[in-house]
């Protein structure tokens, strides 16, 4: 028998015309202002929900990086690619030097074996980590319980779909449905089995704000300044859109990473970040 889905309630406004402000009263939010201090508070808090992708193939270059961006960002992501190349360990520096990890290893498989790979990783120091929603709802209810006990556990993330996957791709392997309906059908699936923190592309993060609500952790990749080169993304969004969407935190990797100067990448996005907070 299908499962029935909940449809969520869509506000009446365009997703372009659903801010932020409107959606979640946060309190790192603040409006455009000249104040210095205000100005001052708004690159501190979007320093705050910049995620940087540490997607590099040896722990050299990372921990390169890592030292390149000190002072201008506060969180980077360990994904498959560094964590494959340098182990668990690549973790244990960028966390001495006072950083925050978002390990996007995207578990998915049985329920047994994932709920064993997050309790795991839980021991590790990320403050959050990834399973796929696609696992279907016991899967993530095992991923979960398997955090039960654990002190200050990290935050789980249900990936919904990954950005690079559009309606050719998703037709290519089955999907009869356009990305943003199997997004949400995905989001709303993960809600009802406890999940309250979700990946999503930027296309999605205004109807997964309006499902998920105001509590809700919305972590965005897809992210691409104006000018840059999309890559193998394809639903994609710059950094002040996605933030007026009603995005949590933002993982940018390339358009920093591959930057002949990093740090001035990343303080542009940060500027540029600090206009929609």
């Amino acid at each position: 028998m299908q499962r029935e889905t909940r449809k969520p309630q869509m506000p009446d406004a365009s997703p372009e015309e659903i801010t932020y402000d409107r959606i979640m009263a946060h309190s790192d939010t603040l409006p455009p202002t000249a104040n210095p201090a205000q100005e001052h508070d708004s690159l501190a808090s979007a320093r705050q929900r910049l995620i940087v992708a540490l997607d590099v193939p040896a722990a050299p270059a990372a921990i390169e990086l890592v030292r390149r961006l000190e002072g201008t960002c506060a969180w980077f992501k360990v994904g498959l690619e560094l964590f494959v190349a340098a182990g668990p360990s690549i973790l244990e520096p960028i966390l001495a030097r006072g950083h925050s990890v978002f390990l996007d290893l995207k578990f998915h498989d049985i329920p047994n074996t994932v709920a064993g790979a997050v309790r795991s990783a839980a021991h590790m120091g990320a403050r959050m980590m990834t399973v796929h929603a696609s696992g279907g709802p016991a899967m993530l209810a095992a991923a979960r319980a398997a955090l039960d006990g654990v002190t200050n556990p990290p935050e789980l993330l249900a990936v919904t779909m990954l950005t690079s996957m559009d309606t050719e791709q998703m037709s290519a392997v089955g999907f009869d449905r356009a990305p943003s309906e199997e997004v949400e059908l995905l989001a709303a699936m993960a809600l009802n089995a406890g999940m309250r923190g979700f990946v999503c592309s930027p296309q999605e993060v205004a109807a997964v704000r309006a499902l998920a609500g105001p509590a809700a952790t919305l972590v965005v990749p897809g992210i691409r300044p104006a000018g840059a080169e999309a890559g193998d993304q394809k639903r994609i969004a710059t950094p002040s859109d996605t933030l007026r969407l009603g995005a949590s935190y933002l993982v940018v990797g390339r358009p920093i990473t591959q930057a002949p100067d990093p740090a001035a990448a990343a303080a542009a996005i940060l500027n540029e970040m600090a206009t929609a907070l």
